[in-house]
């Protein structure tokens, strides 16, 4: 199979803000570069880095945000023994929880998920067929909020719903 590449861009509603990023996908990985901008709860711009490793299981995350006199920097891995890291900076005041947080939360979890932005599931979307039947299937997420990059453990639920052209 050969790389997929694209370039995806997406307006959000509510809150609102834009996000394009530029994704390489291959047989059971996918590589990810993008940026996005918002408005809530203050205006900030965020870059993002991310890879998965066979399976579409992630291996880092490597996220910046900045705003009006405020920069955050969170370097989230995955070991491929299944052992996640967490790496965070900060300057400046955003009067939001600090990034970062405690990895044995989410230890069981094989995918982050980056606040705000759809593109993280799909990695477990991929891995289980759920673009095209199944579930629900039960997922543990290392959830990163967004702007001040702290992360958490998140249950979420994906289920198929249908294809495009049915119904």
């Amino acid at each position: 199979m050969a790389d997929a590449r694209r370039r995806i861009a997406w307006a959000k509603e509510d809150p609102y803000g834009v996000e394009h990023v530029g994704v390489i996908l291959r047989r059971s990985t996918m590589s990810a570069t993008g940026v996005a901008i918002g408005t809530d709860p203050m205006p900030y711009r965020l870059d993002y880095r991310l890879e998965t490793r066979r399976g579409f299981v992630t291996s880092r995350l490597l996220v910046e945000t900045k705003g009006q006199g405020w920069h955050r920097r969170l370097d989230l891995r995955r070991s491929a023994a299944g052992a996640w890291s967490i790496q965070a900076s900060h300057e400046g005041e955003l009067g939001l929880s600090p990034p970062g947080g405690d990895a044995a939360l989410f230890a069981s979890a094989l995918d982050c998920d980056l606040g705000l932005s759809p593109l993280t599931n799909t990695m477990p979307v991929l891995r289980h067929g759920l673009h095209t039947h199944g579930g629900p299937v039960e997922f543990t997420m290392a959830w990163v909020s967004v702007p001040n990059l702290s992360v958490r453990r998140s249950g979420q639920r994906y289920t198929f719903i249908e294809a495009d052209g049915e119904s």
